[in-house]
């Protein structure tokens, strides 16, 4: 990693940050503190969690609770609530606010109610609105996607009201940002100018995260594609959203750096509107100086449409083509972050039907569209994009990557896990449409049945707090492991140490559509896999032959499968070398040389 910190960005990042706290403090302080409890560092939530969670256990029983099903006394009031959403156990905070708010204290108004309702409104609690204050009101409106009704419950002249009449006219399609005033000095880039021959394609990249700052899939995924085009030969850099990563609380900013290669520019951020189309105006502003400097022959960016609008914007005030990689279906994403019993509500809302025809306008306005499976190719030809324009570059492995250097049961001797019993497990963001208690269940059935399956569940997110509950319920907290995020270079030891890598995702618009990155990754190194029967799943696991498929949410087929692969060996190894010899056809440098090909041809056209 190189690239010096540049103190004095740092410096107007930490005012700017500033600023931006002590002016929402002014206007909404019962918000600051729910947002900023969430982003504070793990460490700092782990140790406030527990201090409030011993706070309430005085209040209640006057002991610490033991995590076994429901918070009893031990949740009550606003200590409880705060420990368990602190800690990002939204089910106990979830149990928690509604047990609060139907206190006799809930009724009366005070902040501590205020602020009980707004983590209720976050968590999607019923009713939860109605104990706050008429800002609380207007956010549940917003957060369940009814966007005018929110700005005429705030009044279009408020402060709440603008922020939210200007998100709805940026979600609108045909909404589109105004030539910035540093268009007129941008000049389209010639190849010859740079190198006398036209030389390797130049390609600036506009993403939200990166590495090492982020290790989502979006930013491996990202990394991959870059180190990927680089080898193609592609002169491939990106830059991030202005004001990242100081936003998520990485202090020590460069203006760019540089990893495996890779160069990674930091837009500034001078400023944060609330407004968001002022935001996309800076961002737009922002990646417009760059390209200048950088002079790019194309531009890329990936979802969400944010990035889109911003990238047409440039693009077209350079004179240059873009390219959109869709990587999941935004809007179907977002209804899936909602309870089951909500989903078919926010899917009727208001917002729903902006992203999803933004997400349109978008994709067919690109001048080429990356997709990573068939599935969602076959979605976007079906709202009107030209087929022509579609390419798929898929997920993909490293070379190096297909032969396992290990079995299981010494993978697990390495990183000094048990060597006894068959391990099924996964390593991912634990999400709630991973439908990773459908793979809990089963392992109970299977040790039910007195068979010696283990299970282990690499990765974090807002479901593990609700796992690991589970796991206590169901007595196998010696055979299910919840290890916790590790860093991206070791994922595939843990992978190794899996008899069986699964995918038990659940039945939702998004897991229907979107390819997953994971499978890919356990084929590669040689792991059968059980998967849910979706379209996207059956795409990359059922075809190839790599794996079995059950219907999604059935506990007991997914036991059963289970149950077949532990017991025949045959099977084991025909679905590994089926999976391996997929991976084989989908490296990253195969990827690279896709990008390379849809790149000159793009170039080739604008000449």
């Amino acid at each position: 990693m190189r690239g010096a910190v540049d103190a004095g960005a740092l410096l107007r990042q930490l005012l700017l940050g500033a600023r931006t706290a002590a002016a929402m403090a002014r206007e909404d302080p019962a918000r600051l503190v729910v947002l900023a409890s969430r982003r504070a560092p793990e460490a700092w939530r782990g140790r406030l969690s527990d201090l409030l969670a011993g706070g309430a256990g005085r209040r209640g029983t006057g002991r610490r609770g033991t995590g076994r099903r429901g918070t009893g006394r031990r949740g009550a009031g606003l200590p409880g609530v705060l420990a368990a959403w602190v800690r990002g156990d939204d089910d106990a905070a979830r149990a928690a606010v509604a047990a609060h708010l139907a206190t006799g204290r809930a009724r009366r108004p005070g902040p501590a109610t205020v602020l009980a309702a707004e983590i209720g409104v976050q968590l999607d609690v019923p009713g939860a609105e109605r104990a706050g204050t008429a800002a609380t009101r207007v956010r549940a409106l917003a957060r369940r996607g009814d966007l005018s009704d929110a700005v005429a419950a705030a009044g279009p002249g408020t402060t709440q009201g603008r922020r939210l009449a200007a998100e709805r006219t940026a979600l609108t399609p045909g909404t589109v940002l105004a030539p910035s005033r540093r268009a007129a000095s941008a000049r389209r880039p010639s190849r010859g100018d740079r190198t006398g021959d036209g030389g390797p394609p130049r390609v600036l990249h506009l993403l939200t995260t990166s590495l090492p700052h982020s290790t989502s899939g979006y930013a491996l995924r990202s990394h991959e594609v870059l180190r990927a085009q680089r080898r193609a030969g592609i002169d491939a850099v990106a830059a991030t959203r202005p004001g990242y990563p100081v936003d998520v609380g990485r202090l020590a900013v460069a203006g760019h750096e540089v990893l495996d290669d890779v160069v990674y520019h930091r837009l500034p951020a001078r400023r944060r509107p609330p407004a968001t189309g002022a935001r996309l105006r800076d961002h737009a502003d922002a990646a417009l100086a760059l390209a200048r400097e950088e002079r790019p022959d194309v531009l890329h960016t990936t979802t969400p449409w944010s990035s889109a609008v911003v990238t047409r914007a440039v693009a077209r005030d350079l004179g240059v083509p873009w390219v959109y990689e869709v990587r999941g279906v935004l809007e179907d994403t977002w209804v899936a972050s909602f309870p089951p019993e909500l989903r078919a509500r926010v899917r009727a809302s208001e917002r729903y039907r902006l992203l999803r025809a933004r997400e349109t306008e978008l994709t067919r306005a690109a001048d080429r569209v990356v997709v990573l499976g068939e599935t969602v190719r076959d979605a976007l030809v079906a709202r009107g994009v030209d087929p022509a324009r579609l390419a798929i570059a898929p997920n993909a492995v490293e070379d190096r990557a297909r032969t396992p250097d290990r079995s299981p049961a010494r993978a697990r001797r390495a990183l000094g896990l048990p060597t006894d019993g068959f391990w099924v497990g996964t390593v991912s963001s634990l999400v709630p449409y991973e439908g990773l208690e459908t793979l809990i269940e089963a392992v109970a059935t299977e040790r039910s049945a007195g068979r010696d399956v283990r299970a282990c569940l690499v990765g974090d997110g807002v479901a593990r707090p609700g796992l690991q509950r589970l796991v206590v319920e169901r007595d196998l907290t010696d055979v299910v492991l919840l290890p916790g995020r590790v860093p991206a270079a070791e994922a595939g030891r843990w992978y190794q140490a899996l008899d069986v890598v699964a995918v038990p995702r659940i039945d939702a618009e998004v897991t229907r559509t979107v390819v997953p990155l994971k499978p890919m990754a356990a084929m590669a190194l040689g792991r059968p896999l059980i998967a849910s029967d979706l379209p996207a799943l059956a795409e990359i696991v059922g075809r190839p032959g790599a794996g079995l498929l059950t219907p999604p949410g059935d506990a007991a087929a997914l036991a059963r499968a289970v149950a077949r692969l532990a017991a025949d060996d045959d099977l084991r190894r025909s679905l590994a070398r089926a999976g391996r010899a997929y991976a084989a056809t989908r490296t990253w440098d195969a990827v690279g040389r896709t990008y390379r090909t849809l790149y000159d041809g793009l170039i080739e056209d604008a000449s």
